[in-house]
């Protein structure tokens, strides 16, 4: 079992920034992807960016050159940086890892982005 602990949504105006933080339960050594999703009403739940075969990186078109996932090791935590950000990024956000073959979910955390 792998637990997700997100923080870090919230309100922002359009061209704003926000840090989404996730902490697993187990070491992200163990993990064979992590990283984050998204889901706005009405539409299917899509990757936003994530890590996978240990540092390799894979973003969505949409968020390229705005987002940034990273991580720290030491503090056994992935990020996404999220800057200029727009209305049509407002979704829950859900932080997701892979381990062993199983797939596991955070609760999510809403980002609205509203002037």
């Amino acid at each position: 079992q792998v637990q997700l602990v997100e923080s870090g949504g919230g309100l922002v105006q359009p061209g704003g920034s926000l840090r989404l933080s996730c902490a697993p339960s187990r070491s992200i050594f163990t993990l064979n992807a992590l990283g984050w999703y998204r889901q706005a009403p009405g539409l299917q739940r899509e990757l936003v960016a994530t890590f996978s075969s240990g540092s390799l990186t894979n973003y969505a078109d949409s968020v390229k050159g705005r987002f940034a996932i990273s991580r720290d090791d030491f503090k056994n935590t992935v990020y996404l940086q999220m800057s200029s950000l727009k209305p049509e990024d407002t979704a829950v956000y859900y932080c997701h890892a892979v381990q062993n073959g199983r797939d596991y979910w955070g609760q999510g955390t809403q980002v609205t982005v509203s002037s």
